[in-house]
């Protein structure tokens, strides 16, 4: 195996949503200061970075670079002279016309534009978080990401009704290109493999009568992607990408990065994974969640924010549940 496919990079995003610069030219753009996409909790700072970094340093020590990108601004403690580190602006990689943009749809469909990116790369929202020991092979296997496949259903949402159209645009794209029955049938031992737990198996049992894709599971984790086959995809439907692209915040009409995972998962281009972490409603799970960051009981976390919260008090008491695990500065940090 050679050294280029050895390398895993990871990919993480971030926003400052208190700094004035930020605030003042989202304002410029934004039609509707009450809308879904502008709740104080899709962009307030929990304080919680600096864990992501020294997860990452601690607990997956073998990462290649850390691309962090950002629309320009970062915290005054990173230490952006770390070898490791590959700070990149907006502009740094995504196309002027789609420029700027509030909307992390266009952030995430252009990764493959970013000079050095390796072929393998996870990809990390900030707000998921590595908690234990994380190993290559948890993510990648004989040089593909490793997935569960499992059959789903889209949900509606009373708080947020953009979210399931996208992913309704999503699957619709996948259905255009793959024959249901006939994915399953040519990848059974990957759709019904010993590493899932009875739930998928029954999940993929249920659904299997639907002649069409409903849609795929996917866990609110960080996830592996292949840089060709964000190209490849880019090269089949342009027009597409293009059009989320160009919307400045987040739209019914956008795709997302599921859109990659998924179309992998229906070519049989995988190697079927295990469920790696949980993900946690900060207002309902706080128990569960300060219990699984301080026992390590994942490797992996996402922490969904929530505005009907004590915000203070409960940022206090997360960031003292990760103190517990990662007290100590690493060389991400000034």
């Amino acid at each position: 195996m050679s050294n280029n496919e050895e390398k895993i990079d990871f990919v993480l995003i971030w926003v400052d949503g208190s700094d004035p610069k930020w605030l003042e030219e989202k304002a410029k753009y934004s039609d509707d200061p009450n809308s879904v996409l502008n709740k104080v909790n899709r962009y307030r700072d929990w304080g919680l970075l600096k864990y992501w970094f020294r997860g990452v340093e601690k607990f997956a020590p073998w990462v290649n670079n850390v691309y962090f990108i950002t629309c320009g601004h970062y915290p005054e403690w990173l230490n952006i002279d770390n070898p490791k580190l590959k700070f990149l602006k907006h502009d740094d990689y995504i196309p002027k016309e789609y420029l700027p943009t509030f909307n992390a749809n266009p952030i995430e469909l252009n990764f493959h534009r970013i000079t050095d990116l390796s072929e393998r790369f996870v990809y990390f929202n900030d707000d998921t978080f590595i908690t234990k020991y994380l190993e290559k092979k948890d993510l990648f296997e004989n040089n593909k990401p490793k997935y569960i496949a499992c059959n789903d259903i889209i949900s509606s949402n009373e708080y947020d009704d953009i979210f399931p159209r996208i992913l309704i645009n999503d699957i619709s794209f996948i259905n255009k290109y793959f024959n249901k029955k006939e994915v399953m049938k040519k990848n059974f031992s990957k759709w019904f493999h010993f590493n899932y737990d009875w739930k998928i198996w029954m999940k993929n049992i249920s659904l299997l009568p639907f002649y069409y894709f409903s849609s795929i599971y996917n866990p609110h984790l960080p996830t592996p992607l292949l840089k060709s086959t964000m190209e490849e995809l880019w090269s089949l439907e342009k027009d597409v990408f293009v059009k989320t692209s160009c919307n400045k915040f987040r739209s019914k009409n956008d795709v997302n990065q599921y859109i990659f995972k998924w179309y992998d998962i229906a070519r049989g281009n995988f190697e079927p994974g295990k469920k790696l972490g949980m993900y946690f409603n900060i207002l309902e799970d706080n128990k569960y969640l300060h219990e699984a960051i301080q026992n390590q009981k994942y490797k992996m976390i996402c922490i969904s924010d929530d505005e009907n919260i004590d915000f203070e008090k409960t940022k206090k008491e997360v960031i003292n549940s990760f103190e517990k695990i990662l007290p100590d500065k690493c060389s991400f940090e000034k």
